[in-house]
């Protein structure tokens, strides 16, 4: 790649890049805008322009069929990054794969809540084709659970079944004031943005949030015209989430970020915001996840003007559609066996943020490379071991 950016206009080694990686994965161009490493930053245009140029202009191709072809249906629910790149890679291997997504267009996070200046949609869409174009049926405006249940795809001969919903719920603040106009959940907003639904933002918004969704959405906010955009983070930058690279980009585009700052009301009048209260915050020692826990610090609390609040503070999975065979972690998250991703209920396997809790694409992408290989497996009677077996096995060595 770095090589490409400084040879414009020679595509002939960019779209052999391109070909390598989508053996791997379905996403090549996508994945590339979005990458967490140091250097897509400064490729992602030269990144964007040869794309354009290079995507757009590929055969559709369809692989030959393995030698032996199973006959069996997989059934995946959920359009996103680990739904797709697991349909992709079991099609590959000769299944008959249908993807079930609830919303009216397939992608995912990757569609609907990366900002578009990001992430352009028109790449995504053409890689989505090409997994298409590849076998995989995606029945949109499906939801599971409303439409047809597990047990009914059972019944319509599928002999497996990988779950990939994601985490499209943003988990609430509980704090007084998050029902009034002008409080938006962080994915929602996002969304409805790239839905091109007209959202209306205050000329002073507050992110509160210190991850990834959290800098897409002030990012976002800059976009629709505030002339104001804090991020509220209760830790400080080390702990800070969010990829250091965007931080950096958003703040070169003006977002103020407050450190050691938690919300403890939102302020409003006539059912509209007005501002938000928050009090100062101190580390003390590591929590559970590994990072000092804050403290609020007694009688520094303080308000500030804003008419716009955007609630990024993490997402969860809705997994009321579950049947009560698969068992749920405490942390509202699906438990799974860990090496073979199946399910408390027999051939049913999960991966993605139902699984992990958020996380990136590209985790997403190795979820679902893993589910499928142990699908395939299952279905073709391949014993995959157990933990426990593993665990054994090593101690014996």
């Amino acid at each position: 790649m770095r090589k490409i950016a400084k040879e414009q206009g020679q595509l002939e080694g960019f779209n052999r890049a391109l070909e390598a990686i989508s053996q791997e994965i379905p996403f090549p161009v996508s994945f590339g805008l979005v990458c967490l490493h140091p250097e897509r930053v400064e490729l992602k245009d030269a990144l964007k322009s040869f794309s354009k140029r290079s995507v757009t202009k590929k055969k559709k191709t369809r692989p030959s069929p393995p030698a032996e072809v199973p006959s069996d249906k997989v059934a995946v629910v959920g359009a996103g990054p680990a739904g797709l790149t697991a349909a992709y890679e079991l099609v590959k291997k000769g299944h008959t794969v249908t993807v079930f997504e609830s919303s009216s267009q397939p992608g995912g996070m990757l569609k609907q809540c990366i900002p578009e200046f990001r992430l352009p949609k028109k790449f995504v869409d053409i890689e989505i084709q090409r997994i298409r174009d590849l076998g995989v049926e995606i029945k949109t405006n499906v939801k599971i659970g409303r439409d047809q249940t597990i047990n009914q795809l059972w019944q319509q001969g599928f002999k497996a079944i990988f779950i990939s919903v994601g985490a499209h719920k943003t988990r609430k603040l509980g704090a007084e004031g998050e029902n009034l106009n002008g409080v938006f959940d962080a994915i929602d907003f996002l969304r409805q943005v790239n839905n091109n639904e007209k959202v209306k933002v205050g000329e002073r918004v507050a992110v509160i949030g210190g991850g990834n969704v959290a800098v897409d959405s002030a990012r976002t906010a800059l976009r629709l015209g505030a002339k104001e955009v804090s991020i509220i983070y209760r830790r400080s930058r080390d702990e800070m989430p969010a990829n250091p690279y965007e931080i950096k980009e958003a703040e070169g585009e003006g977002v103020r970020i407050q450190f050691l700052v938690a919300p403890k009301r939102i302020l409003g009048q006539n059912e509209h915001v007005t501002g938000l209260e928050c009090i100062k915050m101190e580390l003390g020692e590591p929590d559970e996840t590994g990072r000092r826990a804050p403290k609020p610090v007694e009688g520094s609390e303080f308000s500030i003007p804003v008419d716009t609040v955007i609630l990024a503070i993490g997402e969860a999975p809705d997994l009321s559609f579950l049947p009560k065979e698969i068992e749920i972690n405490e942390g509202n998250t699906i438990a799974v066996e860990p090496f073979s991703v199946e399910t408390s209920q027999p051939g049913v396997f999960a991966g993605g943020d139902c699984v992990s809790g958020p996380a990136t694409v590209i985790e997403a992408i190795v979820a679902g490379k893993k589910a499928a290989e142990y699908i395939h497996q299952y279905l073709r009677n391949e014993k995959v071991p157990k933990t426990e077996e593993i665990l054994e096995g090593r101690k014996q060595t």
